[in-house]
């Protein structure tokens, strides 16, 4: 057995090798003009082998050379006019010249015309966005659309417009009739087409499998001959998950690269795989002889299955099983709906309760909601972040997400939903919600990931009134050395980054002005938006500018506070405002980092302190690597060690 092991290893040995010495050379990231830097799954037209989709016209010593930035892909390009990047999905803005003549001149050709997009390949699929599905009918056949469906007369057919995203029963009873799916430039759908029509189209990129696999461990994923998909450069590799496949990829394009230094490596695999073979007959049992019954099972391997029931590294659950546990998703169970799905409360088969989120059909970005998710919660662990539980196969018609359950509701429900609760969270203990608020998004900001919906109805609390931070579906990785992302604003009104929204460059800053929105709540208890305040107080952040601004504190501190009868209290609520006010200035320089403001707080409520920031890779032992950091700060004399773990 020891002479099975050591030939076991030699060949592990191996094979690493021959892997891992490919596109080492390919650079992390690469400018591109006024859209910022680009990295995988983009490259280089001068290095096509280092991404998916090669860049033109990118200078790297003219600032605005990205202005007309060309995108190839195969023979295709298209001339991009923005990008959107997130944890797993791709998205490119382009304009279908053709397409934009048609709608200029109004033309019934219009309705002839398909947007054609690259086929997929084993690195994955492409899919066009925010679309919808268009049914032109010959008027001498008999149809029966549904009463949902708007009808346009205008050319010398008939032409049939449902709901986005409308359901296979609508769509049958138009089957006779011939589809054409378009772009659309929102959802306001009326019975003339050119209204809602666009010529600009968003065309997404979704990862196979084996590539979102690859990315989990911030790998590059090529493709080599044969179709075979092997992972580049991985950074995380604690966790292997070779398969044959992948090995036999990288011998072939490592063989193209030279098959004078690769071709003896090969001949002395098969030698060693037939010598296994002899050894595998000789000690062979129901397990094999490599496989201990004592050795733990990789979670990453052969991912997203139901009878695996592991997705990167979290439990897949059937959608029977959360249909059951929140009995048939019973409206009375409802925790509270957002604008991509309801959440409900349920109980599962062991006697966990849990919060399941069932993301809206007709939600066009789900899926890459739904993987952003996961991607962050299965990357990142902190007491103030909420904890996933698991999910449904990402294959599955039904999205669900599964999380921990904390009991007492949103923080925008204390302040806002019920008159009799916002007395209830006195100053100390909204203090406490401001602090660990702030430490949850100060270490995303150390793990280069922006929140982008930073609002009360996302810190949630529990009994105790300790945060947890949750809704990652619109967050965005901001890697290092990145001064932003360019995407088109995304968040909710009243706490929207206004640099943000008029330059579409997202920052770390712009959580900094949501949270500076969160403070100014806290202090005064107003909701974010109000249509019934003055014109230019509609917004939260404008009214409390004008107040501080023009001394008038008092008028914005929430009267059950204490802010005239407690000094203290009158001390610590007016330090806050100071900050919430660095905080929402329109400059983003102006605004001071997550860091700073976490820091201020905790000197603000306690006075002395010390911050020791140490983010580092901490292994669980389960080959999971997350960050660590540790706040040191004295509070009424007394050091306290407080691990933001």
């Amino acid at each position: 057995m020891f002479q099975v092991d050591m030939l076991w290893m030699t060949l592990v040995i191996l094979w690493a090798g021959i892997g891992n010495g490919d596109h080492e050379d390919c650079p992390p990231y690469f400018d591109c003009g006024s859209h910022g830097r680009f990295g995988y799954p983009f490259t280089k037209v001068e290095r096509p082998d280092c991404g998916i989709w090669s860049i033109h016209g990118c200078d790297d010593h003219n600032p605005n050379s990205g202005q007309n930035v060309i995108l190839s892909f195969g023979t295709t390009s298209i001339k991009v006019r923005k990008f959107e990047l997130d944890f797993v999905t791709t998205t490119v803005y382009f304009i279908d010249e053709d397409l934009n003549k048609l709608l200029l001149s109004e033309s019934c050709e219009t309705f002839s015309h398909n947007v054609t997009l690259p086929p997929s390949s084993p690195l994955g699929y492409y899919t066009l966005l925010n679309n919808i599905t268009l049914f032109k009918c010959n008027r001498i056949l008999k149809v029966n659309p549904p009463k949902t469906f708007l009808k346009n007369t205008s050319c010398g057919y008939d032409i049939f417009i449902g709901p986005p995203h409308s359901d296979d029963v609508s769509q049958r009873s138009l089957a006779v009739c011939s589809m054409v799916q378009l772009p659309i430039n929102g959802f306001a759908i009326s019975a003339n087409p050119f209204a809602f029509l666009t010529a600009e189209i968003p065309m997404q990129f979704l990862p196979s499998d084996e590539c979102l696999l690859c990315l989990h461990h911030r790998g590059q994923c090529r493709l080599a001959s044969q179709g075979k998909v092997y992972c580049a450069q991985r950074k995380d590799k604690r966790n292997s998950d070779w398969k044959p496949g992948w090995v036999l990829g990288n011998v072939i394009y490592s063989t193209m690269a030279g098959i004078g230094v690769i071709a003896p490596w090969i001949i002395i695999m098969f030698g060693l795989f037939f010598a296994l073979r002899h050894c595998k007959r000789k000690y062979g049992s129901a397990q094999g002889p490599f496989q201990s019954r004592n050795t733990p099972v990789d979670p990453y391997e052969n991912p997203d299955t139901e009878t695996e029931r592991i997705f990167f590294g979290v439990p897949v659950f059937s959608y029977k099983e959360l249909q059951e546990a929140t009995s048939n998703f019973d409206l009375t169970r409802k925790l509270g709906d957002g604008g991509f799905g309801s959440v409900y409360y349920g109980k599962l088969q062991d006697g966990r309760e849990v919060a399941v989120k069932y993301l809206f059909e007709n939600n066009y970005r789900r899926v890459q909601q739904f993987m952003n998710e996961i991607e962050i919660l299965t990357r990142l662990r902190h007491r103030n972040l909420v904890s996933l539980y698991g999910c449904t196969s990402r294959h599955s018609r039904e999205l669900l997400l599964v999380y921990e359950y904390v009991p007492n509701g949103t923080l925008a429900y204390h302040l806002h939903g019920d008159f009799g609760r916002a007395s209830s969270l006195t100053w100390p203990i909204r203090m406490r919600i401001a602090i660990e608020t702030a430490t949850a998004l100060a270490y995303l900001h150390a793990s280069d990931i922006i929140h982008r919906d930073v609002k009360t109805n996302n810190i949630l609390l529990d009994i105790s009134f300790s945060v947890k931070v949750a809704d990652f579906g619109l967050s965005r990785l901001l890697p290092n050395d990145v001064s932003h992302v360019s995407t088109a604003p995304q968040g909710t009104p009243g706490y929207l980054d206004p640099e943000y929204f008029q330059c579409y460059q997202l920052t770390d800053k712009s959580d900094v002005y949501s949270f500076g929105v969160v403070l100014i709540e806290l202090i005064s208890s107003m909701p974010a938006v109000d249509a019934g305040r003055e014109r230019d107080e509609i917004n939260l952040a404008n009214l409390a500018i004008k107040k501080i601004q023009k001394g008038e504190l008092g008028e914005l501190v929430g009267p059950s506070l204490g802010f005239e009868s407690d000094r203290e209290v009158k001390r610590m609520l007016t330090s806050v405002a100071e900050l919430a006010f660095q905080c929402v200035q329109g400059d983003k320089l102006l605004r001071p980092s997550m860091e700073q403001v976490l820091k201020t707080l905790v000197r603000i409520e306690g006075g002395n302190y010390e911050y020791e920031d140490l983010v580092q890779g901490n292994d669980d032992g389960d080959g999971t690597s997350h960050s660590e950091e540790v706040m040191f700060f004295t509070t009424r004399g007394t050091e306290v060690r407080v691990d933001l773990l």
